[in-house]
């Protein structure tokens, strides 16, 4: 079975190419091809045929075939929509800020949390991604748009720390200076709140930042939408947070979405600003981007607007997320189940 060439570190590369015969520094230079423009070995033109012909007998590239691109007529956001070597379809969305390019990519083909209000979860959990199939939605994205990533965020279909050991690695081969050299600083990962993993993250990347998908400020309501809570309650997960903001000096954020008549009430930021009082924290308040298959009511700018003041006077640091690509079927799984049911 051929090996995605991509999911490589430097040193396994070597390995492998020593074993097929070949020199130790033919591994820097097919290492650096890989996060060049390219579709094949055969774009690697300083590599000699009969290595690129072992490389073809032993390895393919990403794996990752595009389905669908939608552009957006409102903003730059440009949604892509990949299809695997085994047939799952994943989704990747990018968007244009001031300061760069930002990729959100995907983690697992389908997600197995459940939470009620999001698409990527409806069609269950397929499997996890690879580190090279996770990594090849950054380099295509790159590559299909001409436009050059400088942001990465981990917030689309599937929870990150689900797949913690694959993530692990991609994180080790953005980072690598030979590779996209992208500072951890660049990379954001968003978690539904799996505090033992939450742990190993601090340990292992205490530079990459961490945005906890929270949703509900007590246990009743956050369980009534979001199953993992009834694992790890509020209580333990804020507790968590405290203590990844004492390990790493980073200030965490909060995901919020804000669902009508739900979550969305004064009395339910002024319990979220009693929970995260004295906590370097950030809140993203985030209109539902609807999905008719959830039956869930977005509570709307205005309204979300509103939270921020309340919570701003509570002295909580808290916006409201710019709404990117709602033309282009813009919530995370949404393009992946329109798919699924044509």
């Amino acid at each position: 079975m051929k090996e995605d060439i991509r999911g490589l570190l430097p040193e396994e590369l070597e390995e492998r190419l020593v074993v097929m015969g070949e020199p130790a520094f033919r591994a820097k230079q097919v290492f650096q091809w890989l996060y060049k423009d390219i579709e094949s070995f055969r774009d690697m033109r300083n590599i000699p045929k009969a290595l690129i012909c072992k490389l073809e007998d032993t390895f393919f590239i990403s794996g990752l075939s595009l389905k669908a691109h939608q552009k957006s007529r409102i903003d730059s956001t440009e949604k892509f929509l990949f299809e695997l070597r085994d047939g799952n379809q994943i989704e990747s969305v990018l968007m244009g800020y001031k300061y760069g390019n930002t990729v959100c990519i995907s983690s697992q083909a389908g997600c197995r949390m459940g939470c009620k209000f999001c698409a990527s979860g409806l069609l269950g959990l397929s499997r996890n991604l690879t580190p090279g199939e996770i990594l090849g939605q950054v380099t295509e994205v790159s590559r299909i748009s001409g436009r050059k990533i400088s942001n990465v965020v981990i917030m689309g279909t599937g929870e990150p720390l689900d797949n913690y050991q694959n993530i692990s690695k991609f994180l080790r081969l953005i980072h690598e200076p030979k590779g996209m050299n992208m500072s951890m600083r660049s990379i954001t990962i968003s978690t539904c709140g799996l505090i033992d993993k939450l742990k190993c993250l601090a340990e292992d990347f205490p530079q990459v930042n961490v945005a906890i998908s929270l949703h509900a400020p007590t246990d009743e309501k956050r369980s009534q939408i979001m199953p993992i809570n009834k694992k790890f309650p509020v209580s333990q997960l804020i507790g968590e947070c405290r203590r990844y903001v004492e390990k790493t000096g980073r200030r965490i954020s909060f995901e919020y979405t804000l669902l009508k008549d739900f979550n969305d009430g004064n009395e339910d930021m002024q319990t979220l600003a009693k929970l995260l009082r004295g906590l370097n924290c950030h809140v993203n308040l985030i209109p539902l981007n609807q999905v008719d298959e959830t039956g869930l009511l977005t509570s709307g700018r205005k309204r979300a607007l509103e939270c921020m003041e309340i919570l701003s006077s509570k002295g909580i640091n808290a916006t409201v997320r710019r709404q990117l690509g709602a033309d282009i079927d813009g919530a995370c799984g949404q393009l992946r189940l329109k798919q699924s049911v044509e």
